[in-house]
């Protein structure tokens, strides 16, 4: 794979199961299948602990003995990151930026914070949630006042102009999915970071699929995602030296389940949940991939996806958010 030069460090164990939604791809009529990456890494899984392989194995690489990572109050990527920093002997340093207002108690205390405090990890607070190069300066401000203690941290940043090393994990995960079922129409994926998206659809590229890869926007609209994977493309390519895929690949988002906003539930959220949980038995989280199935019955009314098209739905997890929900969820259900 092209990004085989860059140091890693193993944290998913073997391949994710593809399976068939039988009862989905009835009612909805098309071929639906599910790729169980909220089975990948522990505790609780997700698609991060693709990601961190790679940012993990650099800091690995630079004989770290801490970690800096930034996100919101409820992130799977803070709690992921802080699980797998402890197995390899560093020190979790997390950073949370109020991304969400108006939530409750539960949502400050449960869920990933709890599992976090489980964890030992540092917890410092960030009081924005829409200024990720800031909350990166932030980081790398504490990093620096450690290095000067004689400590060796190494900061994950989040703003979209750095290396996307976490993008390497997804063109790894393409390659998994290819050769368990090379001939899918469409993959449908949540789109935050644009990381996981985005090594999808390089990663599938370079696999030789033409599946059409589409992003659920789950914190910016269409339009403002669409730049932001520009910029994650360009700097995978520069990453992968050497790969087969263009920078320039076409973009395929979606907004419907955006609103009300990043991190709020609404009722496309709520359907996506019901939906697979009671023909299915499988759990949603509301952030992400809620968001992400919500597009898929949306885009077969609207044509975009025909009947008996073979569909593969990339459950990227995070179901340790849910329980941060509980005073929304309850109300819901």
């Amino acid at each position: 794979m092209s990004g085989d030069k860059h140091p890693r460090v193993q944290l998913v164990a073997g391949e994710m199961p593809i399976y068939r939604l039988h009862n989905l791809s009835e009612d909805l009529g098309v071929n639906l299948y599910i790729k169980r990456d909220d089975l990948a890494g522990a505790p609780f899984g997700g698609n991060k602990a693709r990601q961190l392989e790679y940012y993990l194995g650099a800091a690995q690489a630079e004989r770290a003995d801490a970690i800096f990572i930034t996100g919101a109050v409820q992130s799977n990527f803070v709690r992921t990151a802080a699980a797998a920093a402890r197995s390899l002997g560093m020190k979790p340093i997390v950073q949370l930026e109020d991304r969400v207002p108006g939530m409750g108690v539960a949502y400050h205390a449960s869920g990933n914070v709890l599992l976090l405090r489980i964890l030992g990890a540092e917890i410092v607070r960030f009081p924005e949630g829409e200024n990720e190069e800031e909350a990166d300066a932030a980081l790398r401000l504490r990093a620096r006042q450690l290095r000067g203690e004689g400590a060796r941290p190494y900061v994950i940043p989040l703003s979209a102009g750095n290396p996307p090393l976490g993008a390497l994990g997804y063109m790894r995960a393409a390659e998994e999915i290819a050769a368990q079922a090379p001939d899918f129409d469409f993959v449908i994926v949540p789109s935050g970071s644009g990381l996981t998206h985005a090594g999808l659809l390089a990663g599938l590229r370079e696999a030789g699929s033409q599946a059409r890869v589409i992003g659920s926007c789950v914190r910016r609209t269409a339009s403002s995602q669409a730049e932001r994977l520009g910029v994650v493309l360009e700097g995978l390519a520069r990453l992968a030296g050497g790969a087969s895929f263009s920078p320039d690949l076409p973009v395929h988002l979606w907004d419907g389940a955006l609103a009300p906003g990043y991190g709020k539930v609404g009722d496309a959220v709520v359907d996506a949940m019901k939906m697979l949980a009671r023909r299915e038995g499988i759990l949603l989280d509301p952030v992400y991939s809620a968001k992400a199935l919500a597009a898929i019955p949306a885009l077969i009314s609207a044509g975009t996806i025909p009947k008996t098209s073979r569909v593969l739905f990339v459950h990227t997890g995070g179901l340790a958010a849910t329980f941060g929900y509980r005073d929304v969820l309850e109300a819901a259900f």
